[in-house]
């Protein structure tokens, strides 16, 4: 039987269950039906029994799900306990405060490098981590061997160091370099991540909210 293919749209849903199912289990929910849980995240009840089924079904007819079960099972289908290695390329305000401020071991993988091509910040630290400078990249991708990199570098750089950080073995981006990462490789995975298309999204909501 052919593997099923998940929707995009699910996969981008499932941290979204994960953290509400975390609040949850901070309340001391125990369980939950699909109709409370869908008022708690303004979705539909079909919509997340059609997402859960994508993964053969987690609840039971009349009882609904258990909190706790379901957290650790989507927390498994996420990989949050896997811990990828992860290193962070450009340590400027936006580096900085995505290391600092991010917990990447609740989120399936574990920062274990920075870098960043200004020598005044090389001997500096960020998130308990030294900041490298780049000629020592590569020795420490060839000895770490960490999977994913995160880009906080201007996007004119951002091409040629993924493509660079491919040959080092990396295979996930998380890019905020304002460039859309294309890599001819279809094992490699690209997040491309536009705060000011977020920030647009709003502002166009805003000014038509009056609108019908």
């Amino acid at each position: 039987m052919a593997k099923q293919v998940i929707s995009t749209p699910v996969i981008r849903r499932l941290p979204r269950y994960y953290r509400f199912l975390g609040e949850l289990e901070n309340e001391n929910i125990e369980r939950i039906s699909s109709r409370e849980l869908a008022q708690r995240m303004g979705l539909s009840a079909s919509q997340i029994r059609q997402d859960f089924n994508c993964f053969g079904g987690f609840g039971q007819q009349g009882y609904g799900y258990h909190v706790k079960a379901l957290r650790e099972e989507i927390g498994r289908i996420l990989g949050v306990q896997e811990h990828t290695g992860v290193v962070l390329i450009g340590a400027g305000n936006l580096g900085k405060a995505v290391a600092t401020h991010l917990d990447f071991r609740k989120r399936g993988c574990e920062l274990v490098g920075i870098f960043d091509s200004n020598p005044d910040l090389s001997g500096t630290s960020a998130a308990g981590l030294p900041i490298q400078p780049m000629t020592q990249l590569e020795t420490f991708c060839r000895a770490h061997q960490p999977e994913v990199a995160v880009l906080c570098i201007p996007k004119g750089a951002a091409q040629e160091l993924a493509e660079c950080l491919v040959s080092l073995g990396i295979k996930g981006f998380w890019n905020f370099s304002h460039y859309d990462l294309k890599l001819n490789n279809p094992t490699i995975i690209v997040e491309n991540v536009h705060l000011g298309d977020s920030l647009m999204t709003l502002a166009y909501c805003m000014h038509h909210r009056d609108e019908e």
